[in-house]
């Protein structure tokens, strides 16, 4: 039996036992069980203690046996835009002192090896009702920042000039599709400084490109439409297909 198929065994076997409504708590390790309703406060983040995992809402299940320590965050993903769906993602932990690391048993480093470290805690308090975490930035987490920060440039520069005459505007493709393809267009106005405009482009391509690889990102493989032209709405440049 593989590592995956032991997991939902026993993930089963933690769900039947809850059937009755009752809350699970192990006094050895007060972290076995589920957590949901988090209130965030900056990098912290605050869970309450329930007896299973919501349908459509966000949380947390941590189980153990004698071979792997188990745990399956309920997400709706990157998505924040209702109406949200949401899905298990499945992983294992290990508790260091306080210091709490998930791993995702999905995906692994760009070597092949270890499985990659998913969320990285400092767990400030935990009772038998609630579970106190501080978030520390894991490496994803700050790659997908710098990518948005290369991006946040690229739009900066693209709005930079008001949009008063169509005709001198241009438009590229941007990004990088894990199905392949670009993400979208972006117009820019011809009296930029246009090579370094799209020097910036391709680097933001490429590195969105080594950031799906690295991190094993997953996309639709839908193709955006290419626009035809740019005409100009109240000063900003808007696309016509």
């Amino acid at each position: 039996m593989n590592f995956k198929n032991i997991f939902i065994l026993f993930c089963a076997t933690v769900l039947f036992s809850c059937e009755n409504n009752e809350t699970i708590i192990e006094s050895d390790n007060l972290l076995i069980g589920f957590w949901v309703a988090p209130i965030y406060d900056g990098e912290t983040i605050t869970f309450t203690r329930t007896n299973s995992l919501p349908t459509d809402s966000y949380g947390f299940s941590f189980i153990k046996d004698q071979k792997a320590n188990f745990v399956t965050e309920r997400t709706s993903g990157f998505c924040g835009t209702p109406p949200l769906t949401f899905f298990d993602r499945q992983g294992t932990w290990e508790l260091n002192s306080n210091n709490l690391k998930i791993y995702d048993i999905n995906i692994t480093n760009q070597f092949g090896a270890e499985p990659v470290l998913w969320y990285n805690y400092q767990i400030l308090e935990i009772s038998e009702t609630e579970l106190v975490l501080e978030h520390i930035a894991v490496a994803q987490e700050i790659d997908h920042r710098n990518l948005m920060d290369l991006f946040n440039e690229i739009q900066n520069l693209s709005y930079s000039v008001s949009c008063s005459n169509a005709a001198d505007w241009l438009i590229t493709e941007y990004g990088a599709k894990a199905c392949g393809g670009p993400q979208g267009f972006i117009a820019y106005s011809s009296s930029i400084d246009t090579v370094s405009f799209l020097q910036k482009i391709e680097t933001y391509t490429q590195a969105e490109k080594d950031f799906n690889f690295k991190y094993g990102v997953v996309s639709d493989c839908s193709i955006p439409s290419a626009p035809i032209s740019v005409e100009c709405q109240n000063g900003f440049p808007v696309f016509t297909y």
